[in-house]
């Protein structure tokens, strides 16, 4: 199952959800238990136009949706967060963001993955941590 989900099949799978086009995701890496993506900077992520700086939603976003997707290799599937938290370490301003996932731990129910968000030059901007529901979907029928 993992070695059919090459970067460009979870790129076709990303891209399927309107948010995350609208995010401009692009999948530049992934393995059995980390992913990296890179998000196109939009105009509409200022929150403060005086600063430039990106809103902190969207970090909180990318955290969330990189931590997800770090597991599709495992999951072949994105799964449903449970919890999660987010660190700010330095304003987001003007550009692409790279996003680092990876898995901290999977579980029959419950996993737990991790992610961190870069500006271009590579500083850190943002990181988290979340709690996702991995069990297996129930049986349709």
């Amino acid at each position: 199952m993992s070695d059919e989900l090459t970067p460009a099949k979870v790129q076709e799978m990303i891209l399927t959800r309107p948010f995350h086009q609208w995010l401009g995701l692009t999948v530049t890496a992934v393995t059995d238990e980390t992913i990296e993506l890179r998000a196109k900077w939009r105009e509409e992520w200022v929150v403060n136009p005086q600063g430039g700086w990106t809103h902190g939603g969207i970090l909180a976003a990318l955290v969330d949706l990189t931590a997800d997707w770090a597991m599709i290799k495992k999951l072949a599937r994105p799964a449903p967060t449970v919890d999660m938290r987010v660190d700010y370490h330095a304003p987001a301003k003007k550009g692409d963001l790279v996003c680092k996932g990876k898995v901290v731990r999977m579980g029959g129910q419950f996993s737990c993955a991790e992610a961190s968000i870069y500006d271009e030059a590579g500083k850190l901007l943002a990181s988290g941590r979340g709690t996702y529901a991995t069990a297996p979907p129930p049986a349709k029928g």
